[in-house]
């Protein structure tokens, strides 16, 4: 099962892609549908919602009088935070029973307004926003909803801003052109990585690049780690584990290959074999067969072993490398990571040797073999960087 995440501003046209998501075939679980479910007549939630703002937010049949409540939350932001406190809590439980509904082979949608003000995002296998200019979404809400103007600017100004929900992104869907674009543009969204992706994530596969190819530098990748991160956090806990963004993607303005190098510490590899690698897998980084070790320096120090396990995104390949903590192997990826962060004539150093092998054309693991030579001798800058500069990991 696929669980994706769908958002996007009031009037930027979310529910216009969550319905063309159902029509491709997308299991669907909408918060708004599932907050008026738990407050409704009888309910619990209606009671306490009533006890804490009154029966003036009832209409005359003893329903929820939603424009009443709104016009009493949305301009007072204590009020906002009562609501969803009482809420949430209830949306939260009803959505995990009905995605626990859905058929295992399914790609499960949840359309959440405020997914990123209640910071639900690492929950998702994958979040979509939907972005619409500010100017639309107004002329929406005034034209289609019956707002004034001050209304439709209170709805928005209550909401995360565009940038805000775009960090949390990991599809970034605009709706500023015509109906027939924003379907063209989920229709390959669902054919190109939802299918696939949920069929990678059942299947327990990760995506692979075998060819060296070198991006140049992208400044989304520290925003890419962070979500990546956030994801794996959420899925391991309550294990407090430390994660690092390593390898080339980790520094500013480097080339690189185009796959997000992370590393997990782990108390010993027999925790990383344990019930923790069924759980990254779970969130969609499975782990990647066979032996894996890093090559030790210097030489004949014995190998340095390690787990490693790959994303089953396929738009987002992942190195996540589980490591034992103080080990080694944990240590090196920390060290050189920062030396080669302070020190741009090395790093540039880096970059012609990295150049000269990927115009070789080699497979990844003949690549990753030729830098060993550079890498045994930069080890020794490092550590007298480290010696003078005070290093810890």
């Amino acid at each position: 099962m696929l669980r994706v995440g769908l958002t996007g501003g009031i009037g930027s046209g979310k529910s216009v892609v969550a319905r063309r998501l159902v029509e491709r075939g997308a299991v669907l679980v909408d918060a708004d549908q599932v907050a008026r479910e738990v407050v409704a007549p009888g309910t619990e939630g209606l009671a306490e919602v009533v006890a804490a703002f009154s029966d003036r937010i009832l209409d005359a049949d003893g329903a929820l009088d939603r424009a009443a409540l709104a016009e009493l939350v949305f301009a007072d932001d204590a009020a906002r935070r009562r609501l969803e406190a009482i809420v949430h809590t209830r949306v939260r439980a009803r959505t995990a029973e009905l995605i626990a509904a859905a058929p295992p082979d399914a790609v499960v949608v949840n359309d959440v307004p405020l997914l990123v003000e209640v910071g639900l995002a690492p929950a998702y296998h994958l979040v979509v926003v939907v972005q619409t200019t500010v100017a639309t979404r107004l002329e929406r809400l005034i034209r289609d909803r019956g707002m004034s103007r001050e209304q439709a600017e209170q709805r928005i100004a209550a909401q995360a801003d565009d940038a805000r929900r775009a960090a949390a992104a990991d599809v970034l869907l605009t709706n500023d052109g015509t109906l027939a674009q924003l379907h063209a543009a989920v229709d390959a969204l669902w054919s190109d990585r939802l299918l696939p992706y949920e069929e990678n994530v059942r299947h327990r596969r990760a995506v692979r690049t075998h060819r060296v190819t070198l991006a140049e530098p992208d400044p989304t990748w520290p925003q890419q780690y962070a979500r990546l991160a956030a994801r794996i956090r959420h899925a391991i806990a309550p294990a407090d584990l430390r994660i690092d963004h390593i390898g080339s993607t980790a520094m500013t303005g480097l080339p690189a290959k185009d796959v997000i190098d992370i590393q997990l510490s782990v108390p010993s590899l027999a925790d990383a074999d344990g019930p923790l690698a069924e759980r990254l897998a779970d969130a969609g980084f499975p782990r990647l067969p066979g032996d894996w070790w890093d090559s030790p320096r210097p030489a004949g120090s014995g190998r340095w072993e390690k787990r490693l396990h790959g994303s089953a995104d396929p738009a987002r390949p992942v190195h996540l490398h589980l490591r034992v903590t103080g080990s080694p192997g944990w240590r090196y990826a920390l060290l050189m990571r920062d030396h080669l962060r302070a020190d741009p004539d090395r790093r540039a150093a880096y970059l012609m040797l990295k150049r000269e092998l990927a115009a070789a054309a080699p497979d990844s693991g003949a690549y990753a073999t030729a830098k060993d030579p550079w890498f045994d001798e930069e080890q020794l800058r490092a550590e007298e960087w480290a010696a003078g500069t005070g290093w810890r990991p």
